[in-house]
């Protein structure tokens, strides 16, 4: 008889979407501001203090037609 269990994950994309539209391009300003964002609510989800570096992959950035993502996921078990 086979013995197994099962579990349903849920996974959260976090995103902050910064215009990047031509021939402007997204300002330099916007980046930093929602970059900063991305990585308070990074270390206050996973409770990393200020003072500890996070991994170089923790936030990850995509180039879209118009805009510039950062981004994070997080996962947990369904009850």
């Amino acid at each position: 008889m086979a013995e197994f269990t099962s579990e349903t994950i849920t996974r959260t994309v976090h995103r902050w979407i910064v215009p990047a539209a031509e021939p402007w391009g997204a300002a330099a300003g916007e980046i930093g501001k929602a970059w900063a964002v991305a990585e308070r609510a990074y270390r206050d989800h996973f409770e990393i203090p200020d003072d500890r570096p996070l991994h170089d992959d923790a936030l990850r950035f995509h180039v879209r037609d118009e805009e510039i993502v950062i981004e994070f996921a997080t996962e947990a078990i369904a009850t």
